[in-house]
């Protein structure tokens, strides 16, 4: 009992250290983009969404190349697509100028649809690893450089098609820090980020204890708890761009992520020197990704539809959509 309580503590510990340095890393890192005239550029674009999913690649990294434990490092990749995608109903509920897909622009469509696209790559990719069948390059699996190129090609598209988005962003963002050096933002954002490194170096092993001692599956204790972790940081990020009305910076965020994020599988495979990554984990991941697949065509579907009316007050049907498959994904992990 003494050790349960103690893991639980130090996996506390762990997720508040990721959650507030993640928080600064995010911000300092959008200072340092508005002060070097980044945030206007698609390779901006790129780091910004580098920066808020750092927690999930120094976990990915750690998880295969020093715990050895795969399945928390696709169950918080995947489950952190999840997340946030949840974090989209959450946005819903709290937004008070009626539905939250009703004010988006139609542009997100393009960052859904490739999301979409990343996500049948990976769970393709799992499916045909699990039966043996997916080539490789020397211990890298054929998927691992198609998402790469796919992600790349993603990123300069969307840029492309939200240039106006990215500099209305710009000149709220020049708005926001006017008295933060380039410096001071330099060294908190070093700061920021030894401390995610750290913290995210070591949550994989705490995770395995907690996974070991509840008597839960590693693929579940990732996608459920080290995915929610990881992913803290991003609301925080996320309701930050909503309180200054940037709805439409706040729905990219967040799609924007989940791209990075199915990135981090790549990088992850890179660092696995067993063979392919997604050979050597829990068919289970078939189960998130086709999950994430079906929330983010929900979204897709709010955002051609346009719902006004909130059901019950609460929020609109595509959120309410959202929460039930986090759910359902959840039961069936557990």
């Amino acid at each position: 009992m003494l050790e349960t309580l103690q893991t639980w503590l130090q996996f506390a510990i762990v997720s508040g250290v990721i959650v507030v340095a993640g928080y600064h890393l995010s911000r300092y890192g959008d200072v340092i983009a508005e002060k070097t005239g980044l945030s206007g550029s698609w390779v901006g674009l790129a780091l910004l969404a580098t920066v808020t999913s750092l927690p999930e690649l120094v976990t990915g990294i750690s998880s295969v190349a020093a715990a050895h434990e795969t399945d928390i490092a696709v169950g918080d990749v995947l489950g952190s697509c999840v997340f946030n995608l949840l974090i989209l109903a959450l946005l819903d509920a709290v937004y008070r100028k009626g539905s939250l897909f009703a004010g988006g622009r139609k542009g997100h469509l393009l960052i859904a649809a490739y999301g979409i696209l990343l996500l049948v790559m990976s769970a393709a990719g799992l499916l045909l690893a699990q039966a043996g069948r997916m080539p490789a390059l020397a211990h890298i699996g054929l998927y691992a450089p198609a998402i790469v190129l796919v992600y790349l090609a993603a990123m300069r598209t969307a840029f492309r098609y939200e240039r106006e988005d990215v500099a209305e962003f710009e000149a709220t963002e020049a708005a926001r820090y006017p008295g933060i050096t380039l410096r001071r933002a330099g060294a908190r954002y070093a700061v920021a980020a030894v401390a995610v490194v750290a913290a995210g170096s070591v949550l994989p092993f705490i995770a395995a204890d907690l996974a070991d001692l509840m008597g839960w599956s590693r693929s579940f204790v990732g996608t459920q708890f080290v995915a929610a972790v990881t992913s803290l940081p991003e609301i925080a990020v996320t309701f930050a761009a909503l309180r200054m009305g940037a709805i439409d910076m706040a729905i990219a965020n967040l799609l924007g992520s989940n791209l990075f994020n199915i990135a981090i599988l790549a990088v992850d495979d890179a660092f696995y020197l067993n063979g392919p990554l997604l050979a050597h984990v829990s068919p289970v991941h078939a189960v998130t990704a086709l999950a994430a697949i079906a929330m983010s065509a929900v979204v897709v579907i709010g955002l051609l539809t346009r719902p006004r009316k909130r059901i019950g007050g609460a929020m609109s049907w595509p959120g309410l959509a959202l929460v039930a498959i986090y759910l359902l994904n959840s039961y069936a992990l557990y």
